[in-house]
């Protein structure tokens, strides 16, 4: 069929998607092979294809099909995660649009809200995947709010509460005032900023003197509860005991001593707000004070505000300001540089918050999986450098708070059946709560309309550290064949943001649940970021449309731009012009491809030149590939990218189809296009991870193919012995050809006329390659020469000397002149290069590579200054 001339990426990526997706390609069952399995990072359900998916989709997809070629069982499982605060914010939103209020709805009349639009947007985001091309299975798609998900995750729940590792405790946690939700300690970022310190004076109660405090939330003062001092602080050992009368609300408070208070920071004397605060909870703890918490859960102030009540906690803390300015007690106020704690979801300031939730224990179960990577390495992380990350989480790892105040999500399998704290039973299902509540309470009358379950929902996070192992449904059935075939998983791919929120986790459920790792290895991609470095963001407006780069570039073009310089654990540098790079090498790719099946074939003898342009890229290949693969091997993606796309675009097409090319309207033997071709193949089966739908649609071309025979499941090429000296000579040989070609350019000699070449062969070349020499510099007659030729032009490669006579085709003052200027250029140059040689004080300071490239520079000059005169000297 008639090859188009330009290359269409529209056309042919839905094509061959399609073409994929009909033969059932990226479908896995277990069966003899060796199996080869990527369990993808969850997107959230509520997500849209960003650069950083692009990034670490593409890389797995890269993985999976070189698996896939190897002859492995590749199954690639996708899905999604419920992501339960971004999708509750979203419903909310929407139902507010509606004007609906949440507080109005139901559990489940909330839930059918939710299920409504996580059925209608879910799926978004992984169908902007196959526009990348991934080939995930999508037969196995699946989403953490699934039946049999659920199932898992309260199966696992009552399992660790059953083993005394899950409690329930009221703990000061962070509280996210905006979703309304406490947050475990990794979900929230302490990001510096500056802030007003506001000092302010508490009068001494039944005394004219006062205390001076500083506070950057004098919004809480009426939550004070004491104000403390170091119990060692001679300024305030007389008033340890006395009271102090809080402003505005003109309580009466103690002033304690505790060593918690450093004597050297601010006034020393510290305000304790047990409610607000988690070291003055500890304080009040230790001293049984009141607790007085003034806020609301959206933040605002509570009738503990007084007539400040139903203010916003930022608008308060300006109108509380001016009362104790009014009041005459606010002494001054300064900028103050602190790190506060916001919501990585919402981006709220958190707020210290004292409530009953639920904890997992961590200490014991974290054990294995600090063993697995930091001792064992059975779980390895690329770059190593994380280690040292993953190995300080770990051992400062506290009581994971996995209670949510959210209505998405799997509902806490708890159940209430009386009044006191402890009058409840954890169980899978509400029949089960029942029968263990009647035991518990031995009152066989108790029924399931008095039994309430616990509101809140478990941390997302708590769903999808199970992710490698409930998508094969190995928590319910823990000896299923798939689970058995699949587990442990090969490659994790993931940014190291989630490290310890995911990953950690998930090597820890592996332990506990399977005995062993979920993965072997964890390759931690860097973020995106622009041309400026700033992180790609929504906010900040730099993220490129992604839909859009592979409308304009061609998926393929996208997937090169991005892998181009994407080392692991590196940071990106995204520029587009890297896709416009990507898709100049597909175009590159397929002029050459048209190049090649436009040559008519014929049955005649093969060109010697043809022959050793054949051996030698046999060789090149072969040596590129055991590069390739060791590549692979560090997880070096973008090093292997690399060392394919200057095999295929500088060996392949810049200087293989030269060598082999025939002459102008002549054919090309049959044995040198079988050859060729079939090198082609090999370089469309190395290329097709990175470039799927340009490698497929030229490997159809090719030949027809049957659907068994369809490049996505061909046999890729295995690693061989390479020939490292015809390698090593072809290195010169294209200095010589480039010597020939810049001389003929210079001096004005068209490429269609043939000239004679000489040579003086001290490196003793082997004479293999010199029907390639007289083809690429169209050499009529080459012969080898003892000493130098007088009346020819020459250039040297190494200690070799190549010759070409040029009487009569050029002028030959202009050409002394020329040469002259250059030699004395040069002669200059080289004189100050040993100036600086002869300095001493240079030659012992200068660092020995400063040294080594002056060295160098002094070689080279010399070396041209020798050719310089040679040239001259034949010219005279």
């Amino acid at each position: 069929m008639p090859i188009p001339t330009k290359y269409s990426t529209s056309e042919v990526e839905s094509k061959w998607y399609d073409y994929w997706m009909e033969h059932n390609y990226f479908h896995s069952t277990p069966d003899d092979r060796e199996p080869y399995t990527i369990v993808i990072p969850p997107p959230n359900v509520t997500g849209v294809l960003h650069m950083g998916h692009m990034l670490n989709n593409t890389i797995q997809d890269v993985l999976i099909r070189r698996a896939r070629l190897q002859g492995k069982n590749a199954c690639w499982v996708p899905g999604t995660d419920h992501a339960s605060i971004a999708t509750e914010a979203k419903v909310v939103a929407k139902l507010r649009e509606q004007g609906i209020d949440k507080n109005d709805l139901s559990r489940e009349e909330f839930l059918e809200h939710a299920w409504e639009w996580t059925h209608k947007y879910g799926g978004v985001i992984l169908e902007q995947l196959k526009k990348l091309g991934c080939s995930c299975d999508w037969d196995r798609t699946k989403f953490t709010m699934d039946d049999e998900m659920s199932e898992s995750v309260i199966k696992v729940f009552v399992d660790l509460y059953n083993k005394g590792l899950i409690y329930r405790g009221y703990r000061m946690v962070n509280w996210d005032p905006e979703a309304k939700t406490t947050l475990s300690d990794e979900e929230v970022f302490h990001i510096e900023r500056t802030d007003k310190l506001y000092y302010v004076n508490y009068k001494i109660e039944g005394e004219d003197g006062f205390v001076t405090i500083a506070t950057t939330r004098p919004e809480t003062i009426l939550g004070d509860t004491a104000v403390c001092v170091n119990p060692e602080d001679e300024r305030f050992k007389h008033l340890v005991g006395k009271n102090v009368i809080v402003p505005i609300c003109n309580r009466a408070v103690p002033i304690i001593a505790d060593d918690y208070v450093d004597m050297g920071f601010g006034t020393g004397c510290l305000k304790i707000t047990p409610a607000h605060d988690v070291n003055d909870k500890e304080i009040g703890d230790r001293h049984n004070l009141e607790i007085i918490d003034v806020l609301n859960e959206d933040g605002t102030l509570n009738s503990f505000g007084l007539h400040h009540e139903g203010k916003d906690r930022v608008a308060a803390r300006m109108d509380v300001a001016k009362e104790l300015d009014a009041l005459g007690i606010l002494v001054k106020t300064e900028d103050y540089t602190h790190k506060v704690g916001t919501s990585e979801r919402t981006k709220a300031v958190i707020e210290p918050r004292l409530s009953d939730q639920w904890f997992l224990k961590m200490e014991e179960l974290v054990k294995p999986a600090i063993k697995a990577v930091l001792e064992d390495e059975e779980v390895k992380l690329y770059p190593k450098r994380f280690n040292n990350t993953y190995r300080h989480w770990m051992e400062n790892i506290r009581d994971w708070n996995i209670s949510r105040q959210l209505l998405w999500g799997q509902q806490i399998p708890a159940y209430y059946y009386g009044d006191g704290k402890e009058d409840f039973v954890v169980a899978e299902t509400i029949e089960s709560a029942l029968e263990l509540a009647q035991q518990k309470t031995n009152n066989p009358n108790l029924k399931i309309q008095d039994l309430t379950q616990d509101k809140d929902a478990l941390d997302t996070w708590f769903s999808s550290w199970l992710w490698p192992i409930s998508v094969f449904d190995g928590i319910r059935n823990p000896n299923n064949p798939e689970i058995d075939y699949y587990y442990p998983t090969n490659d994790l791919v993931t940014g190291p943001d989630i490290l310890f929120f995911w990953v950690a986790r998930m090597i820890v459920a592996g332990y506990e649940y399977k005995g062993e790792k979920p993965f072997e290895n964890v390759y931690l991609t860097g973020l995106v970021r622009d041309k400026q470095r700033r992180k790609m963001s929504k906010q900040l407006g730099n993220s490129p449309d992604a839909l859009k780069l592979i409308e304009t570039y061609g998926a393929d073009g996208v997937r090169v731009g991005l892998l181009l310089s994407s080392a692991a654990g590196n940071d990106l540098m995204f520029d587009e012009e890297l896709c416009n790079q990507g898709k100049g090498f597909a175009n590159k790719i397929w002029n050459a491809f048209r190049l090649i099946k436009g040559w008519e074939i014929a049955d005649i003898t093969q060109p010697e030149a043809s022959k050793v342009a054949i051996e030698w890229y046999q060789s090149k290949f072969r040596q590129a590939l055991a590069e390739i693969e060791d590549h692979y091997g560090k997880y070096r993606l973008s090093d292997a990218l690399m060392a394919i796309y200057k095999l295929v675009w500088d060996d392949f097409c810049s200087w293989l189809l030269e060598m082999i090319k025939p002459d102008y309207q002549q054919p090309i033997d049959s044995k040198t296009f079988k050859d060729v071709i079939t090198l082609f193949e090999d370089n469309l089966k190395i290329l097709h991870p990175f470039m799927p739908f340009l490698t497929e649609e030229i490997w159809q071309y090719i030949d027809e193919r049957s659907s068994k025979e369809a490049l996505i499941i061909a046999a890729y090429p295995k690693l061989k012995s390479f020939d490292n000296q015809l390698i090593s000579d072809f290195e010169m040989v294209k200095e010589v050809v480039s010597g020939i070609r810049a001389i003929r350019k210079d001096k004005n000699i068209s490429f269609r006329d043939t000239i004679e070449l000489s040579v003086l062969n001290n490196e003793n070349l082997s004479e293999q390659f010199d029907s390639v020499i007289k083809k690429l510099g169209n050499i009529s007659k080459m012969e080898a020469v003892q000493e130098s030729v007088d009346g020819a032009l020459s250039f040297r490669v190494q200690s070799n000397e190549y010759f070409i006579p040029i009487s009569g085709a050029i002028n030959i003052e202009e050409e002394l002149k020329k040469l002259n200027d250059e030699l004395k250029y040069t002669e200059g140059f080289l004189k100050s290069v040993q100036s600086k040689l002869a300095n001493e004080r240079f030659v012992n300071n200068a660092p020995a590579q400063v040294l080594q490239n002056e060295r160098n520079k002094e070689a080279d000059a010399l070396a041209k200054i020798e050719t310089l005169k040679a040239s001259l000297a034949n010219l005279k």
